[in-house]
């Protein structure tokens, strides 16, 4: 394998599509102008970006208006909690909830909310990592004033139904919100339909260029900004903008929504299934998952050791989330699905993408079983 990389840690980042790396030169090198300017490289730079935006809004069946651009999900996330919370004017509605997995931009401004006087539950999944909804209806009360679920986890790759959850908000008149990071462009998602009032998704987790993401806002809901400066994007995130991303992000997205997801499927499936020959235990659900994500466990070995080793022969994975890569704390995710501490240790993360043949994962189980051997 020498010289050969084989990429599995798509939840991370991908490899941008060559298509969208030349949609973005001509917005860099020819189309360059700044949409805010009152000339006519200017008003061609805002027309793409409302070009995009209409896009991506008849894909999420919302209107044009309802999206706004921003750096990425950690952004969005950040403007979804904080925007709500400080647009908030019912003092009495001070209760927010999540869901034991969230990812660290939704779960630390969560935390950091509630050291300032809001109450925070955090509603607990089962062991495939699948959200309770018996308790998250318990918890919905007169007092909730946002419910916020990660809908593809981004480390064990478990699905949430969304549209089950966005109808009980509905019905108990609570704003729901989604982080997409993971799932969108890979699940079809209908915003309304699905009773989201607040959605978060980037452009790097599906072939797309790194500092760029959306917020879809529903119409009706207030958020307050989080900055001030030039008014771009309804104000709700000032600063010039990302042209080249934002054609980036929505060439991406017309590219994912049309490559064969079931034939990654199967592949993650006989992935699984050589995993699980070599010893290894499957972290979630099987079944109710994204269709490129593996994460599995080694139970008594360790899995910081084995991803450097495989890296080294040209395997990249991970054994956590790039954004907790740093932290090295307690993982929140595989501790709320029963794992314990030897578990956690011993547990890898592997992402597929298109670019992936059987033959990559055929030597990825050749070279992990020699690091596995009992």
């Amino acid at each position: 394998m020498k010289n050969k990389i084989i990429y599995l840690d798509n939840a991370s980042t991908t490899k941008v599509y060559p298509e969208v790396v030349n949609e973005m030169n001509k917005y860099l090198l020819i189309d360059y102008g700044n949409p805010g300017s009152p000339n006519k490289m200017g008003e061609d730079a805002l027309k793409v970006i409302n070009e995009c935006r209409k896009k991506i809004a008849n894909e999420l069946g919302c209107k044009d208006k309802e999206i706004i651009f921003t750096s990425g999900v950690t952004e969005s996330n950040n403007l979804a909690l904080y925007g709500i919370v400080n647009a908030n004017k019912d003092k009495s509605k001070n209760k927010i909830l999540i869901s034991k997995i969230e990812h660290s931009s939704i779960y630390e401004p969560a935390m950091e909310l509630k050291n300032k006087g809001y109450v925070v539950k955090e509603i607990s999944v089962n062991t495939n990592g699948l959200l309770n909804i018996d308790e998250l209806e318990k918890e919905v009360d007169d007092k909730t004033l946002i419910v916020s679920i990660i809908h593809g986890n981004n480390e064990i790759g478990v699905l949430q139904n969304l549209s089950k959850m966005g109808k009980l908000c509905k019905k108990k008149g609570v704003i729901f919100h989604a982080d997409c990071a993971q799932s969108f462009g890979k699940v079809k998602i209908k915003a309304k339909d699905f009773g989201i009032d607040i959605l978060s998704a980037c452009a790097h987790k599906i072939h797309g260029p790194k500092g760029v993401g959306l917020l879809f806002i529903r119409e009706g809901i207030e958020i307050k900004h989080l900055m001030l400066g030039g008014g771009q994007e309804k104000g709700m995130r000032p600063g010039t903008e990302n042209v080249a991303g934002i054609a980036g992000f929505t060439k991406a997205f017309e590219i994912i929504a049309k490559i064969d997801k079931n034939k990654i499927k199967d592949l993650r499936d006989y992935f699984m299934e050589e995993l699980e020959m070599i010893g290894g235990k499957i972290n979630g659900s099987k079944e109710e998952r994204l269709y490129n994500n593996v994460n599995v466990c080694f139970n008594g070995f360790d899995a910081d050791e084995i991803v450097l080793k495989l890296s080294l022969k040209g395997v990249i994975c991970s054994s956590r989330s790039a954004c907790l890569s740093k932290q090295m704390g307690e993982n929140r995710v595989l501790s709320a699905i029963g794992l314990n501490e030897k578990d956690i240790n011993g547990s890898l993360r592997f992402v597929l993408s298109e670019f992936n043949k059987k033959k990559d994962i055929d030597e990825v189980i050749f070279e992990l079983s020699k690091l596995v051997k009992v």
